[in-house]
């Protein structure tokens, strides 16, 4: 094993309103104290009553999927917490994923992508 799944983060234009939708839906707590995340108005998070957090980014120019239409798919990625981030970084490498971003987040994650193009962060905790 490599990571745990930290949280799963849906791209959106306005995240304090998808994660209050969310929260009405499934219950928790919207941008709930957490080490791992500052929130603000690009960044929202929700804490479920079952433990998972789904994390709002705002997306700039944001263009919705529309089901099935391949030209506009799903958009999301998942956030990997890990203990070592050079040391994952070298394992996800080795099973095929690609460096998108070593830089954006000042030490602290990367951002790759899946040997499919999807995007995923590991995080160091």
């Amino acid at each position: 094993m490599i990571a745990d799944l930290q949280c799963v983060v849906l791209d959106c234009p306005e995240p304090a309103r998808l994660a209050a939708f969310y929260q009405a839906l499934l219950g928790g707590t919207v941008d709930q104290e957490d080490g791992r995340w500052e929130t603000g108005d690009d960044w929202s998070t929700l804490h479920t009553p079952g433990g998972l957090v789904l994390a709002f980014q705002q997306v700039a120019e944001y263009h919705p999927p529309r089901w099935p239409d391949p030209s506009r798919p799903q958009q999301f990625h998942l956030d990997f917490a890990v203990a070592d981030l050079d040391r994952a970084h070298e394992q996800v490498l080795a099973l095929a994923a690609t460096l998108l971003d070593a830089d954006s987040g000042a030490g602290s994650w990367r951002v790759y992508a899946d040997p499919a193009g999807h995007p995923f962060c590991l995080v160091r905790h």
